[in-house]
């Protein structure tokens, strides 16, 4: 269960410092104390093997030389001290002849008897390492050596691993604040950051240093906040564009209702039937010009959700329900239509948006009873284009770089209805299927519309 954080206390939890930190003193410690045990056992072994080694060559020297009880009775006892050696001479009675302070066990009366060739152990009592081999017939000579300057040496042995060790995982310990202090230096410049953002509301971009991971990492956040700020300028723009675009047709509205109140009071002189009903005509346009410029704005803000839509879609029945749309909205402009079936993944409801927006936006611009030329077909890129051309006065070479944005309107359209937000939601329509639309001159001298997108290849015609 987690534990709730107490502000009197901090975090319980230790920092990712600590824990790093902490791992490489465990790891380094892990390892010097198995090395240590390994080289300490290992000299331990050698030491011992070594000294069983020098007693048993001892052992055979003296038997060669002084095998009888009288002439190790001979030599003096501390010709042996010298030596740091006891030698004793056991017969299979189990009496020393000579060296009667040695212990007798069953190893040494063993060899006295023949039973074995020879005897190694140790005397835990008097700390001692015993060897005993076969002298004259029914003895045995026992040759036995101090353990102590054995067991100081591996005691010394022993501290000096320690203090190593100890060293070492103090070293390691550092070393791994160290590495954390410098390795999440950028984690916690990204902390700050995203404490800072969230207080202060400010996405300025954090420094990269490096090409590490983390400075990958900081990079994938700058392009977050980047994302982020052109989002949040793109709101801003939105809401300015349109309270702007929204306080013109509101006014008119306002000033038309207040006249039609005023001239309903008995001492305001009265409107004729003509003015009222171009003043009603007037309201009555205002209000649609406000309802297709909240549509436009809720499909904006539709587009730029972060859901997409990928369903299958048949661009060629889009484009033919459009045209049903966009005919009832002008009945007095003829459309010449060629489609070849095309499939793509998308949003069909949106690409019948955006092809409606181009009809609507021909039909406007053609002149009474003209044709509007709409033509489906594929390309060599493996996209299809959807062409839409009319036959009016065509967009000024200063106006193209600027008819997809949104609210733009040229000098020309402004005495038009509309809201400047049809081609801005057909460019966003295409950049969210992965195409593209421009605008051109058609061969009739109006304007060339062609939106193109990614998708299936063709395999018939319509007409």
């Amino acid at each position: 269960m987690t534990q709730p954080f107490d502000p009197r206390f901090g975090n319980r939890r230790m920092s990712l410092r600590t824990r790093v930190a902490g791992l490489a003193a465990v790891c380094v410690g892990s390892t010097v104390a198995l090395v240590s045990l390994a080289g300490f056992f290992t000299v331990h072994t050698s030491l011992y093997d070594q000294l069983d080694t020098t007693l048993l060559q001892r052992a055979d020297s003296l038997r060669s030389t002084l095998a009888t009880a009288e002439q190790l009775g001979g030599i003096p006892a501390g010709f042996f001290s010298a030596a740091d050696i006891r030698v004793g001479l056991l017969d299979s009675n189990g009496r020393y002849a000579v060296g009667g302070d040695l212990a007798m066990g069953p190893q040494e009366l063993a060899v006295a008897r023949g039973e074995v060739s020879q005897s190694l152990r140790t005397d835990r009592a008097r700390d001692l390492r015993v060897v005993a081999v076969p002298a004259e017939p029914g003895t045995a000579l026992v040759v036995a050596q101090g353990l102590g300057a054995t067991r100081a040496t591996l005691s010394r042995l022993s501290l000096v691993f320690t203090l190593v060790g100890g060293a070492g995982v103090l070293l390691a310990a550092a070393a791994g604040t160290a590495v954390a202090q410098g390795g999440l230096r950028p984690v916690q410049r990204l902390t700050e950051a995203t404490e800072r953002i969230a207080r202060t509301g400010d996405l300025k971009p954090i420094a990269i240093s490096g090409d590490d991971e983390l400075a990958r990492l900081t990079g994938s956040f700058n392009s977050m906040l980047s994302a982020l700020a052109e989002s949040q300028e793109r709101q801003r723009r939105l809401v300015a564009d349109a309270g702007h675009e929204l306080r013109t047709p509101l006014t008119s509205l306002r000033t038309n209702l207040e006249l039609l109140a005023a001239s309903d009071r008995p001492d305001a002189p009265s409107l004729s039937e003509q003015d009222r009903k171009e003043i009603s005509d007037d309201v009555r346009a205002q209000v649609e010009e406000l309802s297709t410029l909240v549509g436009d704005l809720v499909e904006l803000a539709r587009e730029d959700a972060p859901q997409v839509v990928h369903e299958p879609v048949e661009l060629a029945e889009v484009v033919e329900r459009a045209l049903a749309r966009a005919a009832r909205r002008a009945p007095g402009v003829h459309f010449e239509v060629t489609l070849t079936p095309w499939g793509l993944l998308g949003d069909a409801n949106a690409l019948e948006r955006a092809v409606l927006n181009l009809l609507d936006n021909a039909a406007k611009w053609s002149p009474a009873a003209a044709t509007v030329t709409v033509r489906l077909a594929a390309t060599d890129r493996g996209t299809a284009v959807v062409e839409v051309a009319d036959a009016g006065p065509g967009i000024a070479e200063a106006d193209l770089p600027y008819i997809f944005e949104r609210f733009y309107r040229s000098s020309a359209a402004r005495t038009l209805p509309g809201s400047g937000l049809g081609l801005a939601i057909v460019a966003q329509a295409a950049a969210r299927h992965g195409g593209t639309v421009q605008a051109s001159r058609s061969p009739a001298g109006g304007t060339l519309m062609t939106l193109e997108l990614p998708g299936h290849h063709p395999h018939h015609t319509r007409r």
